[in-house]
Formats: C-alpha cells, sequence, structure tokens
C-alpha cells in the first residue's frame, strides 16, 4: 500500500474539515528555517517557542540538551508539539556540537542571536540558503561554543536600556519577520510533495487514538485483497 493510498484511507476515520485543514495547512509548511534551542530550561519561554513555530508554518525545532532537560509545557504550547517536529540533541559529549553537524550536513547555515556586534538583522539577513536560526538560555543566551562555530550573528534591533528581549519574544520577532519576507521572495521554500504527504499522513496519525491498530487492520485488509487477486 503507497503512503497516498493509505492517507486516503487512513483520513476517512477523521473529519472533513480536519482533512482540508490538514491539506491547506502542509502546502504552507517549510523547512527553509528551523529554529534551534540549547539548553533552555524554563519550559513556559520554550513552549511558547513551539507555538510560535507552528503559527509560521516552521515545522522543525530543534533542541540541544547539554544540561537542561527540554520539557513542553501544554498550557502555554496548546498542542502544538503535535504537529511540528522537534529534534533532541542528547547523549553525546558536546551535544550542541553534534546538532550543529547534523544540521550543516542538511545544508543549513548556522545563524546565533546575539545582542552583540554588527550582526545581521532578521529584516536583512540573506534568506537563499537555509537558515537554522539559534536561541539560547534566558540569562546567559548561547554558549561560546555555538556563537563561534556560527556561520553568522543575528541581532535584533533594541533602542531601551534592557540588554536583550525575552527568549520567546526573541524568536517571536525574529521569525515572523524572517517567514514574511520569504513568503513575500520567490525562494523555493515550501515541502516537495512527497515530504507533504509524509506530513499530513504524520498528523493524521496524530489526530486518531488508535492510529496503529486502524493503520494495522488497513494493511491486513489491502494484504487480503491483493493475495485474493492473484
Amino acid at each position: 500500500m503507497t503512503d497516498q493510498v493509505l492517507y486516503e484511507k487512513l483520513s476517512a476515520f477523521i473529519s472533513e474539515n480536519k482533512r482540508i485543514l490538514f491539506d491547506t495547512i502542509a502546502t504552507q509548511r517549510t523547512r527553509h528555517v528551523t529554529a534551534v534551542l540549547e539548553d533552555i530550561y524554563q519550559s513556559q519561554n520554550a513552549s511558547a517557542v513551539l507555538r510560535t513555530c507552528d503559527l509560521l508554518g516552521v515545522q522543525d525545532i530543534h533542541v540541544i540538551e547539554q544540561r537542561n532537560t527540554y520539557r513542553v509545557d501544554d498550557q502555554v504550547a496548546l498542542g502544538s508539539s503535535k504537529w511540528i517536529d522537534i529534534h533532541k540533541h542528547r547523549g553525546h559529549e558536546d551535544n550542541t556540537q553534534a546538532c550543529i553537524k547534523a544540521l550543516r550536513s542538511k545544508g543549513y547555515r548556522i545563524v546565533a542571536t546575539s545582542p552583540r556586534g554588527d550582526a545581521s538583522t532578521p529584516g536583512n539577513i540573506d534568506l537563499e540558503k537555509p537558515l537554522a536560526i539559534c536561541f539560547g538560555t534566558e540569562l546567559t543566551g548561547l554558549s561560546d561554543g555555538l556563537l563561534d562555530a556560527a556561520d553568522e550573528h543575528l541581532r535584533i534591533p533594541m533602542y531601551g536600556f534592557t540588554e536583550s528581549y525575552n527568549i520567546s519574544v526573541s524568536a517571536g520577532i525574529t521569525l515572523f519577520t524572517i517567514m514574511e519576507r520569504l513568503r513575500a521572495s520567490n525562494i523555493d521554500r515550501y515541502l516537495d510533495e512527497e515530504a507533504s504527504l509524509a506530513l499530513r499522513l504524520q498528523w493524521t496519525r496524530n489526530a486518531l487514538q488508535s492510529s496503529a491498530a486502524i493503520e494495522k487492520r488497513l494493511r491486513e485488509d489491502a494484504q487480503r485483497e491483493d493475495e485474493s487477486m492473484t
């Protein structure tokens, strides 16, 4: 059974409105931009970034767990973790460098957010190459290792006395500005048909309480049908 046939059969178990929603939103998803959270310890702020990524169409978020374990606050995330892909980097001697290596292997440019220096801003950073935008802890920001390894630094213009934005605000401003610019550009940023179908199938599974059992039955029925025709 192909994924397309499976999706057609499995999506019959969800409402027509939800299927239309999945089909529509999948066309707006991108992996051209991804967010990276390094060692975030406040679950509320980290979960707010999940929600922001979902609403802006950013499908992937990478989480580096060096000292702190990433936890989702459902009251803040409002179920957004069901609709985006969270990639956790842990278990390595240096999880930050492991994350950077994995992202570079996929063609991402590593962009470190920092209030210091003459860095690019969300309004002028080059969007042609895929971006992995990295956000650090609320108190100390990104680690020296990530700042040194980054291909580029990015700052959000500030006009007040305090040194930095809250991380969820920083991610919101940065990702909103970049995604608005991306949508107004001619850059090929959306998922191809194969990736879009895989995403819709994943969402359908997430929306069903017994998706594994239903899928198993559908595959068994399809196999019996194939055997009866041979």
